[in-house]
């Protein structure tokens, strides 16, 4: 029997969030340039649409359901047979996975135009915009293989408590596709499809970052054909119903990007970079904490040790509140200062930027919700029950499909992002619900009392840093950029040294939680 580290994901989750971090300013450089080059008009709008079509599947059928399905029955085998029966039961996946996702790319490929007018049937069924944006999807959908082969390596390193390689392969994909958009995009007679090729260049370059880790760990990638192996069977049930239970948030996405289609030219962009700055966080954090825990939960469900299954579920949405509420508080405050600075210059304008400040403040609202979810569906996959969050997953997607409806009229865009944030703060409460059915979800006393704690230290940060920003660090979009960055750095610093201090004095343990997770004496 494999004998597995001790459970810990403050360390794994510091070392996943320290990538990340790195990466998520990639992202922001690439949103950048994309935002200076094509701005916020017809060929960003198709761009993005098309990326996203991809990144759905990605979520999906890569990283959201294999990986969730793959890691609870890995970590099994790990830990009650043995690592040979385990890597036999990789190899046996990397074969079947390999097809599959190869079929799925040919077909999206040849489909794309029906994939198109399904994602975006406001852009229509022929035209220069519906024609470009089928083109580029033609050339982004290589990228589902890739990623898919990716998130494949992911669940074998994690469950091997090696956390470095899979969480640093998204900053290959911001390089490929910022060096695209310098060295290739300029030679072509339509720019924009450089940035898409940059994209399948990221995924090539994801793959060939996790091969020699894997290989170092023991893992042998000689194919192997047994479809009908028991463990097989069992991934496929739990896929099966986790394509919507881990993949909510892309669904809702999914919506409101069809809806955006049908309102004014833009509002599929300013949705798009307003979700990019609220993924700051959470893919930083929230993320990192839930994939983290996920073959820490799996590995005390294997040995059922439901006792220690509730402290790792309790300190994961500790840890995840407390630093996504000031998080919250930042974005409220200080969104329109990080959009202007970010993203308005060049083809994007200051109109752009008030309409990006605005659904960026809708997003932020469901923050809390969209991080502690992320917690709570790794519990659930971790005990290798893949059906509950599907209900609750239809029960959201109807939910934000009548608010979106409601509220695009008033609100436009804004009311999109306010839709999907209350819909998924029903799905946090729904799915909390439920495992406090299952008996797991009974000790959470703890949990309640840091998130006030945390509330009450959010309020003074926020109080402070609203504060400064008004009389002491105010900034107009006519300032030079530098200042505006100098100003809006200081706030920061001025808003997470408040906090911390309001932590310590509140006596908030979550400090010493964070404090470790930043403490990496080792890249694993």
């Amino acid at each position: 029997m494999y004998k597995s580290r001790p459970t810990n994901i403050s360390g794994p989750a510091g070392i996943i969030a320290f990538f990340t971090l790195i990466s998520r300013i990639l992202g922001l450089v690439r949103d950048m340039v994309i935002a200076t080059l094509f701005g916020s008009g017809m060929a960003a709008d198709a761009f993005f649409v098309a990326l996203r079509i991809p990144n759905l599947l990605r979520r999906l059928f890569a990283e959201g359901s294999l990986t969730i399905a793959f890691i609870p029955v890995f970590t099994e085998y790990l830990t009650v047979k043995s690592k040979e029966d385990a890597f036999e039961l990789a190899r046996i996946v990397f074969t079947l996975l390999s097809l599959i996702l190869a079929t799925i790319t040919v077909l999206g490929i040849l489909f794309a135009p029906f994939i198109v007018q399904i994602q975006a049937f406001g852009f229509g069924s022929s035209g220069m915009k519906h024609d470009l944006t089928v083109l580029l999807t033609r050339m982004t959908f290589p990228y589902i293989f890739f990623i898919g082969i990716v998130a494949f390596f992911m669940g074998v390193l994690n469950s091997l408590r090696h956390f470095a390689a899979p969480a640093a392969a998204p900053i290959l994909l911001n390089v490929g596709i910022i060096g695209a958009a310098f060295f290739i995009s300029p030679h072509l007679s339509e720019p924009i499809l450089g940035v898409a090729m940059g994209v399948t260049l990221g995924g090539i370059l994801q793959v060939a970052l996790q091969i020699p880790w894997a290989y170092g760990a023991g893992l042998k990638l000689f194919p192997l054909w047994k479809p009908f192996h028991p463990a097989v069977r069992r991934i496929g049930r739990l896929m099966l119903p986790a394509v919507f239970g881990s993949a909510i948030y892309q669904l809702n996405q999914f919506v409101g990007t069809l809806l955006a289609s049908f309102l004014r030219e833009g509002s599929v962009s300013w949705l798009y970079y307003a979700d990019r700055l609220v993924q700051f966080p959470l893919g930083i954090f929230a993320i990192a904490v839930a994939t983290a825990a996920l073959p820490s939960l799996s590995g005390d469900a294997a040995r059922k040790d439901f006792a220690q299954f509730q402290k790792t579920l309790a300190h994961g949405l500790r840890l995840v509140f407390f630093i996504v509420l000031p998080a919250m508080a930042g974005l409220l405050i200080l969104g329109k200062p990080i959009v202007v600075l970010f993203f308005e210059r060049g083809a994007f304008g200051a109109e752009s930027s008030a309409m990006t400040a605005e659904a960026l403040s809708c997003y932020t609202l469901g923050l809390w919700a969209f991080s502690g979810m992320r917690v709570l569906i790794a519990a659930f996959y971790a005990l290798q029950d893949t059906k509950t969050p599907v209900k609750i997953a239809v029960v959201s997607l109807v939910i934000n499909a009548l608010l979106s409806l409601s509220l695009m009229g008033p609100l436009k865009h804004a009311g999109l992002a306010l839709s999907l944030s209350i819909a998924s703060g029903i799905q946090f409460f729904l799915l909390a619900l439920l495992l406090q059915r299952k008996g797991l979800f009974i000790h959470m006393g703890p949990v309640l009392k840091s998130f006030l704690r945390s509330i009450v230290a959010t309020v003074i940060m926020g109080a402070i840093v609203f504060i400064c920003r008004h009389n002491i660090f105010y900034t107009s979009t006519s300032d030079a950029l530098s200042k505006q960055m100098v100003n809006l750095s200081l706030l920061v610093i001025i808003g997470i040294a408040v906090y911390f201090v309001m932590a310590r004095l509140l006596g908030c343990p979550e400090t010493r939680a964070v404090l470790k997770m930043f403490h990496l004496k080792s890249l694993r």
